[in-house]
């Protein structure tokens, strides 16, 4: 995972890495990481939060924390190129201005560009709710109980320009039992998404994979 990190050192309690925590809806995740960060010893914190939809719970949930919080949409133009590239451009504006050094995505709805993504290469962590390679995409947990497989569970990885195809760092297995829903199966992975990806960030911002073990 060292190898792996684009981090330029390594965060302290003392001197904590900066994040920026990307979201597109209710921000559980987000409030999850927001908690653990709360903790003495914690060696990351967040800086900013970014949505790219106005009016979505997360937004109030970062703002219970005293989370500075930007929405940055998508420009409603016809070139979607144009847009893509407007878009990224001010959310990078934004990430500068707070000094930025890792991107947590939760829960965001947006694949990023190749470019972006190469400006901040091993800087940009995503956690999927499936056993990545396995069932990518938006819809894992339909597709799980679809294809009627034993095992779903969640991935934290770093993020690449494919969809859900970067680096995989941690990830923790679920059963799928015979009853359950996409909603049901979705409940009970995301109760392991918010142990689960603060773990992981410890790990990347501290070099230390131990902090990755847990009951």
């Amino acid at each position: 995972m060292a190898n792996a990190t684009g981090l330029a050192r390594v965060g302290t309690p003392e001197d904590p890495i900066r994040c920026a925590i990307l979201i597109s809806g209710s921000g559980s995740g987000m409030q999850a990481m927001l908690n653990h960060q709360s903790g003495a010893n914690c060696s990351h914190y967040t800086t900013l939060v970014i949505s790219n939809k106005p009016d979505v719970e997360g937004i109030s949930r970062a703002q219970e924390f005293d989370i500075p919080v930007e929405v940055v949409e998508v420009p409603a133009i016809e070139d979607r190129l144009l847009a893509r590239i407007q878009h990224e451009e001010k959310i990078e504006k934004s990430l500068q201005e707070h000094e930025v050094e890792l991107i947590i995505l939760s829960g965001y709805m947006r694949l990023l560009s190749e470019q972006f993504i190469n400006n901040w290469a091993g800087q940009i962590v995503n956690i999927h709710p499936s056993l990545l390679p396995d069932f990518p995409g938006a819809h894992a947990h339909r597709d799980v109980i679809a294809a009627g497989v034993s095992k779903s569970g969640c991935t934290v990885h770093f993020v690449d320009a494919g969809m859900d195809t970067g680096e995989i760092i941690a990830q923790c297995e679920v059963d799928v039992l015979e009853e359950d829903t996409e909603s049901s199966l979705a409940n009970r992975i995301k109760s392991f998404e918010h142990i689960l990806y603060p773990l992981v960030i410890d790990a990347i911002v501290t070099g230390d994979q131990s902090s990755l073990k847990f009951d």
